[in-house]
């Protein structure tokens, strides 16, 4: 194919159906947000020279911040805002792309996330020989035309009948044309191939995929992520405090009785500290002392549980939940085995997992180190998370 190639990706609805309290294309999947995922596409698909993102009207540093730049995306040229329907956002992409010096515009669903880079080529080579090309699916299922009531009025001919998807390609002047016609004639179609098709131009179907779905509402969602699999991480954490008389000894958010306890900012449990900073390692989200700095007096004896609270509320933000956890404490006394059950259920409740997903150990050091002469303790934890 001749000329630059140019993607447009209009993501500037509301996606009400979601029920998120964010436009859809903000909301995580698999880790990231699902704009990301499509653009990650465009991305590792070479044919594609640039990309530009139609976004709603004042959310285009938002969308830059959130979506485009932690995840270098070098092919995103440009992010607009959209207008009140789909088709003028994607005039308003089409128009961007054209100063970039686009001659080829593909246009891409910013909620088809599972479409592959090989799709992309395919609908791109068919365009350039007919100037237009969709990917589209033929119609697996019966397909009834309803009437008043619901009823059903007739069955169509689905031999004849095709899905229609994203990507579509089209030389920029046609889709121009298209467009400066619809918007004389005041008329709006669901696709950009619609347009093109009403004045009497040609438009290629290409198979598309099955899974190249359009993800609308949470069962789309849900199938997505499990279409993509998981994407499991794995994050560590270490705490170790000092112990003093006169202060409690709190782990894992149970008491328990000792002569001492551990001396800090906070209660002080390192089970729960080294549990957190393992949580936060894992999502890539630093650690606790960025998050809680012991500066803080809005954390002078703070109960560690509730820091954790808060700590898992900013995983689940960032689309993220805790999957397994395996917890080491060391401590030359007291015994912490008596107190494993308790320990466990704490946790898991307050992670919503199982207790068998919560794993607690202990070691005595044999009497050396700092935690052998009764010094501190410490704790290590390795933590899986999951895509929510």
């Amino acid at each position: 194919m001749q000329g630059m190639v140019v993607a447009v990706v209009p993501a500037a609805g509301a996606g009400t159906r979601l029920g998120g309290e964010r436009p859809k294309q903000f909301l995580p999947l698999a880790g990231r947000p699902l704009l990301t995922r499509t653009l990650m596409v465009l991305e590792a698909t070479p044919q594609v020279q640039a990309v530009v993102v139609v976004c709603p009207p004042g959310a285009e540093d938002e969308t830059w911040r959130a979506c485009v730049e932690p995840y270098g995306l070098a092919k995103v040229a440009a992010v607009v805002p959209g207008g009140a329907q789909r088709q003028d956002s994607v005039a308003a992409g089409v128009a961007r792309a054209a100063r970039l010096g686009a001659e080829w515009l593909v246009v891409h669903d910013a909620a088809r996330p599972l479409a592959r880079p090989e799709l992309f080529a395919r609908v791109l080579a068919a365009a350039a020989q007919t100037g237009a090309a969709i990917a589209a699916v033929p119609a697996a299922d019966t397909i009834k035309q309803a009437g008043e009531g619901d009823l059903a009025q007739s069955t169509l001919d689905r031999s004849q009948l095709w899905l229609v998807q994203t990507p579509q390609v089209f030389r920029r002047d046609l889709l121009e044309r298209a467009l400066a016609q619809a918007t004389a004639d005041g008329f709006y179609a669901t696709d950009e191939a619609g347009l093109v098709e009403r004045m009497g131009e040609k438009v290629k179907l290409v198979m598309g995929s099955r899974d190249n779905l359009k993800i609308t509402t949470p069962e789309d969602l849900a199938l997505a992520q499990g279409i993509m699999g998981p994407a499991m991480r794995v994050g560590q954490g270490f705490d170790a405090h000092r112990l003093a008389p006169g202060r409690r000894l709190v782990l894992a958010g149970v008491d328990i009785p000792h002569e001492t306890g551990l001396l800090g900012h906070s209660d002080a449990d390192v089970a729960v500290h080294a549990l957190m900073d393992a949580l936060l390692a894992a999502a890539g989200l630093g650690d606790i002392g960025q998050m809680f700095p012991d500066s803080d007096p809005a954390y002078k004896d703070a109960d560690s549980m509730e820091l954790l609270a808060r700590v898992l509320e900013r995983l689940a933000a960032q689309g993220w939940r805790p999957a397994q956890v395996s917890l080491t404490i060391l401590a030359q006394r007291p015994k912490i085995a008596p107190h494993y059950p308790a320990m466990r259920a704490k946790l898991a409740q307050a992670m919503d997992l199982e207790t068998g997903e919560v794993n607690l150990a202990a070691s005595t050091t044999e009497g050396l180190g700092f935690v052998g002469r009764e010094e501190g303790l410490a704790a290590w934890a390795t933590v899986v998370i999951a895509p929510r």
